[in-house]
């Protein structure tokens, strides 16, 4: 199979289902850019609209971002902060032991396991933000779950590595029936009722991994704030695939930008989210994965490497109908986030009161509901798979 950076995701090939049907993505449906695959995931996500062509960037391998310029709705006005919460509660109403012994921090709840090593709350709070990001991801590429071009046939273990509230593993489980599909996450934030050929387990993916299991398909989406080493992962990701099995990756670039030069310095946004960024990576916590993602899993070894990226705007400001949904989407989950995402780090480690720092996210609040600027940041997926040479080398390590 020859290595790709992109592909079209609107393809007849990139549609077709279990059912045998072709059109552009339907929205209960997922599928892989390659031609040739017979898999489908079909994912309980319902949007409006169909996504626009992608871009395929071929000649531009592992390219920060697609290169469409999302053309302003000037007819878009917000009216005011209270217009927005109604637009977003509107919109989202259809989407669906020591270890949970949870320390409180600044009125938050956080994980106990491994202490200190994800900045994110585990409440309901950040649980309901999780599954946002999550619908916001699958509207991002398509209505779908995934694109690496796995064979329902072929794909008997799946793990799940930050998991959350588990919606990704257990919408897996139930197109993949015949899978043992595993959850790790660092929180027990898990539903109870879940298909029985899903677990969840409390799992620290930078310690050691000590089990033996390998995988026919391994997921990591959103780990951005939660890994020191990302080669180390890779490594660990691929050394834990049977030879043929496939990896996906999931990450934002959170680096707001505006296309059209309306979003600059002096917004409370850009000190705010520069800021962030600069502590993420002071205190070793790359925030923005995403575009060197394929990098590391090339030289992992993978073969037939894809890398797309995807511009998600941040608001309802796009006149395309796709991106309005897709920024209406993310504007909701970064406003349920926004104090999630700054207490722990400019509290902890810049020593700012939660005082300061609430202010501060209030200014950036209020830009984001008005719309001050048309911001945008990327989205990536890469995936790739492991050779099938390996399982020859693994054969004959195993018999010397």
């Amino acid at each position: 199979m020859a290595e790709t950076t992109a592909s079209r995701l609107d393809s007849p090939a990139a549609a077709e289902t279990t059912e045998g049907h072709s059109s552009n993505p339907p929205v209960a449906s997922a599928a892989s850019p390659a031609a040739g695959s017979s898999t489908a995931a079909e994912t309980t996500a319902a949007q409006p609209s169909d996504p626009p062509a992608a871009s395929p960037n071929a000649s531009t391998p592992g390219a920060a971002a697609n290169n469409t310029v999302l053309e302003v709705d000037e007819g878009e006005t917000t009216d005011g902060a209270s217009t927005i919460d109604e637009r977003i509660t509107n919109y989202t109403a259809s989407l669906s032991s020591s270890v949970v012994d949870y320390p409180v921090e600044y009125g938050r709840r956080y994980h106990a396991f491994r202490p200190g090593s994800y900045i994110m709350p585990n409440d309901e709070f950040e649980a309901e933000r999780l599954d946002m990001a999550h619908a916001m991801m699958v509207r991002a590429i398509g209505n779908r779950l995934f694109l690496a071009p796995i064979e329902k046939g072929k794909v008997h273990e799946i793990l799940d590595i930050g998991t959350g509230t588990g919606i990704w593993a257990v919408e897996m489980g139930d197109i993949f029936e015949n899978a043992e599909v595993t959850g790790i996450d660092l929180s027990a934030i898990q539903p109870s009722w879940v298909p029985s050929n899903v677990r969840f387990e409390i799992d620290d993916v930078e310690s050691p991994w000590l089990h033996e299991q390998k995988f026919d398909f391994i997921f990591c989406r959103f780990m951005a704030a939660a890994i020191a080493d990302w080669p180390k992962l890779v490594k660990n990701i691929f050394d834990h695939l049977n030879p043929g099995g496939w990896a996906e990756f999931h990450e934002m670039d959170p680096e707001i930008y505006s296309d059209d030069g309306t979003y600059t310095e002096k917004h409370a946004t850009w000190a705010w989210n520069q800021t962030f960024l600069k502590t993420m990576r002071d205190i070793g916590r790359d925030p923005c994965p995403g575009p060197q993602l394929e990098g590391w899993v090339r030289e992992r070894g993978f073969e037939n490497v894809y890398h797309q990226a995807y511009k998600a705007p941040l608001g309802p400001w796009p006149k395309e109908a796709y991106y309005k949904d897709l920024g209406i989407i993310n504007l909701a989950q970064m406003l349920d986030g926004l104090e999630g995402f700054t207490l722990r780090v400019f509290c902890g480690v810049l020593d700012r009161t939660q005082e300061e720092v609430l202010v501060e996210t209030a200014g950036v609040r209020k830009e984001m509901k008005e719309g001050a600027y048309h911001g945008i940041y990327d989205l990536h997926v890469v995936y790739g798979q492991k050779p099938l040479a390996v399982a020859e080398a693994e054969t004959s390590h195993a018999n010397a």
